[in-house]
């Protein structure tokens, strides 16, 4: 009977109620939604693009009273994507390419505050990479004219009423003459031309938020080598997807900087900025290094529905991922230290790791 309590305890520290997969939120104000969504909604990696409002401080605002332009909020399109099939740097170029960033007082042939251009950030990475398209966009960007589309902190979403969702599948003649008369195709095609369409680049391991970095060679041993390289603990976590004791693991309370990389393959995965103390007794991280660097899928074990996590090139069980961390992500991944090999950051240089030391450098 105590031992069943004890797996219930730990079971309850494990597994999060909310754990789902772990999509990511982007949302985009750029006139009228009708004409937001199509852009996104064809996109590999994005499952949702609904249209809302954001920005505002009415509760519950009905489309009626956003377009009177006296709630403060302004119409926008919030997209729910897979940031392993599509970067937020992607949806910021597709974003771009629909819009006038230099007319401050509307969109087109819809005037007012409420069809203003705007990103709204829902972490302080995407507000970086915001920013920093934004400066790209006015220096070396097509537009003429200053951008004065605002980065701003992402608020309370309010979807807006069914029959706007989707609009141009529902009404599409309405739609379709809405869209001729309203000019966004004709700025579309003179402001971009042939690069009207952005297709988004393949996501590729070597990206680290948005900035390629000599991975070196990591490969998957034999299965051989792999059980003569691990411990016992080592093997049953990340080739039996076992999961070791909390509090007695070697990095629950580690404090030390430096880069945390798969025991088998030695692929780094997570660095001690991202690492934070969850009480739950396994090392707990907001973020790993990338999102392109582990895989996340579905665990329906343990009476639950969980995301798993696994390392991308030697396909160990690492842990699991939770939405009930801290901002600015509100991730909690979870991992075992059996899976992972600390490398402090006075060893990177000698281990090989000499291209992770700008991250302890900056600050990041």
């Amino acid at each position: 009977m105590l031992a069943f309590r004890f797996f219930l305890i730990v079971l309850a520290f494990y597994v999060s109620p909310s754990a789902q997969a772990v999509d990511q939120l982007a949302t985009f104000a750029g006139g009228c939604f009708w004409c937001m969504e199509p852009p996104f909604e064809k996109i590999e990696g994005v499952s949702h693009v609904v249209s809302g409002f954001m920005g505002g401080d009415k509760k519950n605002p009905t489309y009626q009273q956003v377009s009177s332009g006296q709630t403060k909020h302004l119409e926008v399109v919030q997209v729910t994507f897979n940031p392993n099939k599509v970067s937020y740097q992607d949806l910021l170029e597709v974003y771009w390419r629909n819009v006038n960033p230099t007319d401050e007082g509307g969109q087109f042939v819809d005037r007012g505050p409420q069809y203003a251009t705007a990103i709204f950030y829902h972490t302080d990475q995407q507000k970086i990479m915001a920013e920093k398209s934004k400066a790209e966009m006015s220096v070396k960007g097509p537009f003429q004219g200053t951008i004065v589309t605002p980065i701003r902190a992402a608020r309370d979403f309010y979807q807006a009423e069914d029959y706007h969702q989707d609009y141009y599948k529902k009404s599409t003649i309405k739609y379709k003459y809405y869209r001729y008369r309203s000019g966004r195709d004709e700025f579309i095609e003179k402001t971009w031309g042939d690069k009207k369409e952005y297709k988004p680049k393949q996501r590729e391991t070597a990206n680290m938020i948005g900035e390629k970095r000599n991975m070196g060679n990591y490969t998957k041993p034999s299965a051989e080598e792999i059980k003569n390289k691990l411990n016992s603990m080592q093997f049953k976590v990340t080739q039996k997807d076992g999961t070791e004791p909390p509090f007695k693991n070697e990095y629950h309370d580690n404090k030390e900087e430096g880069l945390y990389v798969d025991i088998v393959s030695g692929e780094p995965l997570f660095s001690s900025q991202h690492k934070y103390d969850s009480g739950t007794g396994w090392p707990s991280f907001y973020k790993p290094l990338s999102p392109d660097l582990v895989v996340e899928k579905e665990d329906r074990g343990l009476f639950s529905v969980r995301t798993e996590v696994r390392s991308k090139i030697a396909d160990s069980h690492l842990g699991h991922v939770f939405k009930d961390g801290p901002q600015p992500t509100g991730l909690r991944y979870c991992m075992n230290s059996a899976a992972l090999r600390f490398i402090p950051k006075g060893k990177l240089k000698d281990e090989g790791y000499e291209q992770f030391l700008e991250l302890f450098e900056k600050n990041n």
